[in-house]
């Protein structure tokens, strides 16, 4: 797979706060990227900059195979952003808002209406069309900002934060759309948040504190790498479990065992078969992997 975006020594300070220091990554055609951080942590400046809406000090930055201080309007034309907040207008209807914006990429007449009608149906906001903007609710006024994002086809979607404080079955419906858009139409995401079960879900993560990247890999390897396994005991006594020499913690109707990776379990169930009778292993959450990598929590979120 090639990449579609390279970031090589980005650097950018305010004052004499280095807000991206340094930092070097790669983004492959069609995947799902996360790129996570605490608040602070240079996330939004690095957007901001690929962006085009913010200069960099130093380093460089290619997307689709060019560089963005000598394409840089050629660049925003491939790239659609979901920012944390909306950039639309609360007094102008739904369909004002998605007109004027589209008329930014020369996207009028019929084809904005064809436009609109698919993303209308896709993003479920038939019925909102003439609706002020500043009368809908949060979720529905996500979903129009990701049509914003989406009106002009473009082969990178970045999501900051895209889906915080939303209810789940809005949360759901976002990511339904986002996989069939990455499955049909091979668009790469670029993916920004606080909830680890998203993030659990990605082709690859990369996770920054202090402007700098602390830890990269696959969910899977960061989970190896940075926490162990568990495996719940169910149907024993707590005699019983400390009896196999492994911390442990009471859960609800079970026990729950930290062990240093798979193998370890696997060798403590061999030794142990008559205690093994109703159990389950399970690897760390994504969660655990942020606070071993940044020895903070991420704001918000549940874990996987």
């Amino acid at each position: 797979m090639e990449n579609i975006i390279e970031i090589s020594n980005l650097q950018k300070a305010f004052g004499e706060v280095r807000a991206v220091n340094d930092l070097s990554f790669r983004v492959k055609r069609g995947e799902l990227f996360a790129f996570l951080g605490v608040n602070g942590a240079g996330k939004s400046t690095t957007i901001n900059i690929m962006c085009g809406q913010l200069k960099k000090d130093s380093g460089r930055v290619t997307i689709g195979g060019e560089d963005l201080d000598r394409c840089a309007d050629r660049i925003k034309s491939r790239i659609g952003v979901v920012f944390q907040s909306s950039v639309l207008d609360s007094a102008l209807s739904v369909s004002d808002n998605l007109e004027s914006r589209a008329a930014l990429y020369g996207i009028v007449g019929d084809k904005f209406k064809t436009r609109l009608a698919e993303l209308a149906e896709l993003l479920e906001f038939k019925d909102l069309l003439k609706r002020p903007l500043g009368k809908l609710s949060g979720g529905q006024r996500r979903r129009i900002d990701i049509a914003r994002a989406l009106l002009h086809k473009p082969e990178i979607l970045i999501l900051d934060e895209p889906t915080t404080g939303l209810d789940p079955q809005t949360r759901r419906i976002l990511w339904e759309v986002i996989s069939g858009l990455r499955r049909n139409e091979g668009m790469t995401v670029f993916l920004t948040t606080h909830y680890m079960e998203e993030a659990a879900e990605a082709d690859y993560v990369v996770i920054i504190d202090g402007g700098r990247i602390s830890a990269e890999g696959t969910p899977l390897e960061l989970k190896n790498k940075y926490t162990g396994d568990y495996v719940t005991l169910y149907g024993v006594s707590e005699s019983e479990v400390k009896s196999l020499g492994a911390p442990y913690e009471p859960i609800r109707d079970a026990y729950r065992l930290s062990v240093k990776d798979t193998a370890a379990a696997t060798e403590l169930i061999i030794k142990n078969p008559q205690l093994f009778r109703d159990y389950e292993i399970t690897k760390g959450k994504m969660d655990d992997v942020f606070l071993a990598v940044t020895g903070k929590k991420p704001e918000g979120g549940e874990g996987k």
